[in-house]
């Protein structure tokens, strides 16, 4: 199911890691001590990777959504999107 913005503001931390799916490979990570964090998880050459995207609320669930499509869009021509960032 996909987040709203809402219920992302109601989401609260209990002590452990909670990753929170907005679907296609897009979470949000409530971290143990409240702070909220963007991953998008993929795979590339048959690994799992996850790229960070930032933390809410810097970066919003739009900018979020958007930043996993453009890292979509480089997996599809055959780029490892975290390589790429990371330079």
């Amino acid at each position: 199911m996909a987040l709203t913005d809402v219920a992302i503001r109601a989401l609260k931390a209990n002590g452990k890691l909670q990753k929170i799916s907005d679907g296609e490979g897009l979470q949000l990570w409530i971290m143990p001590h409240s702070s909220k964090l963007w991953r998008y998880a993929y795979r590339y050459n048959g690994s799992q990777k996850t790229l960070a995207l930032g933390a809410y609320p810097e970066i919003s669930l739009a900018e979020a959504r958007k930043k996993r499509d453009e890292a979509r869009a480089l997996l599809v021509s055959g780029a490892d999107p975290g390589q790429l960032t990371c330079h």
